[in-house]
């Protein structure tokens, strides 16, 4: 199973239109390689290095989506605005249910987007943020892709 970006490849810069310095948009996925028992996917955008990748403290969520169509292959840019029927969205870490860009206080960070194959529906999760939906994904991810994207602010 394969993730990418139209817009950057693995381990290279993230645009600013997708990020606070710009229009803050979701940037256009592609994945490829589902495995056939997939009922579900799980996307979740995260950086480990906040909020200095010299000294991280933290994991800063950006984006949880799950219950995501196997037959959907990839998503358009601006899609965290009107996302394709039946996705669910988690809460993130800026305290709500939508995509929000890399915006890091200081230094370069890694913004990692992964997807998830999982052999069932999630379905409606209470209180559902990147916490409550990896603990339903146990025992159920089929496979794991992963597209890394860095960003610095302003620069």
């Amino acid at each position: 199973m394969q993730i990418l970006s139209p817009e950057f490849s693995h381990q290279e810069m993230i645009p600013a239109k997708y990020t606070c310095d710009g229009a803050d948009i979701s940037p256009p996925l592609d994945w490829s390689g589902i495995p056939p028992a997939t009922k579900s996917l799980v996307l979740i955008v995260d950086d480990p290095d906040a909020p200095d990748p010299a000294a991280p403290r933290m994991t800063w969520v950006h984006w949880v989506l799950y219950d995501i169509p196997p037959t959907l292959h990839g998503l358009a840019e601006g899609a965290a605005d009107q996302l394709p029927p039946g996705i669910r969205e988690g809460m993130n870490d800026f305290r709500r249910t939508r995509y929000g860009g890399p915006c890091p206080p200081m230094g370069k960070h890694r913004y990692f987007f992964k997807l998830y194959a999982l052999d069932k529906m999630l379905g409606m999760l209470k209180h559902a943020n990147k916490t409550s939906v990896e603990k339903a994904m146990q025992g159920h991810i089929l496979m794991k892709a992963e597209l890394v994207g860095l960003y610095k602010k302003g620069r």
